[in-house]
């Protein structure tokens, strides 16, 4: 499992590197609005819409900015942001996939692909990369909140696909087909996931050298960075060592 735990340590970094928390604010309310605003502005009958606000109370986002948010969406005063993701790939042949919600896509095509090239990557056309992906469903609980055996147990019953159970929690995996009957049967049995939402993960990932992984590591950060850009995914694995020198 060492591609899939440093598939998860990548990803943790966002959350990590971002300290800006007005930042991390805006990107979080930006994704519940326009989940608000595609389908039912309530939680319970909008899938997407309740995961953006798990997502936006794990970080400790104000129920006042939450409330604000989905509110924007029915006022009709929002900004319109297009979805659009970006594939490509990094330093050392490194399959990245970017999604991003602009209000501006020459803007954020312009900047996304010189970050690429800066890299010494390059971006590509969409499909390019995503079929090394699955598009799959992530539900994710504390470890106290059930033992391994009784979170298998109760995953599989509820037709989940995989489970990783370690010291960090479990990670529930369903297809995009039965991802939201998976989590409505887990939350029944548990109560509310720590997270739930659709996911890129990797088929296979490829170890880089740490020269390649800093490289990497340093367009992760660029990217996570930019206003636009929601979630960063990558198939790649560097050593420990290096996630800890460069602040992982």
């Amino acid at each position: 499992m060492a591609g899939h735990s440093q598939f998860k340590n990548i990803m943790h970094r966002k959350g990590r590197q971002d300290a800006q928390k007005s930042k991390l604010f805006g990107k979080l309310a930006r994704e519940i609005t326009v989940a608000a605003k595609l389908g039912t502005p309530d939680p319970a009958m909008n899938p997407r819409l309740r995961a953006a606000v798990i997502a936006a109370r794990q970080e400790n986002m104000p129920k006042d900015n939450i409330e604000r948010a989905i509110k924007k969406a029915t006022g009709g005063e929002s900004e319109n942001y297009d979805e659009i993701r970006y594939e490509g790939y990094g330093p050392g042949g490194v399959a990245v996939i970017v999604e991003a919600l602009t209000d501006n896509r020459n803007r954020a095509a312009s900047d996304i692909r010189s970050y690429f090239t800066k890299s010494g990557g390059n971006l590509g056309e969409t499909g390019s990369v995503a079929f090394m992906f699955d598009r799959t469903g992530i539900i994710e609980y504390d470890a106290s909140k059930a033992s391994d055996d009784a979170m298998l147990e109760a995953a599989i019953e509820a037709g989940a696909d995989d489970v990783v159970s370690s010291e960090s929690g479990h990670e529930i995996y369903a297809s995009q087909e039965t991802f939201r009957e998976v989590a409505k049967a887990l939350e029944t049995k548990f109560g509310e996931a720590r997270k739930a939402a659709l996911t890129w993960k990797p088929q296979n990932t490829v170890s880089v050298d740490d020269e390649t992984g800093e490289k990497l590591l340093k367009l992760m950060d660029l990217l996570n960075e930019h206003d636009d850009v929601q979630n960063v995914y990558a198939n790649f694995e560097v050593s420990d060592a290096l996630v800890a020198k460069m602040g992982g």
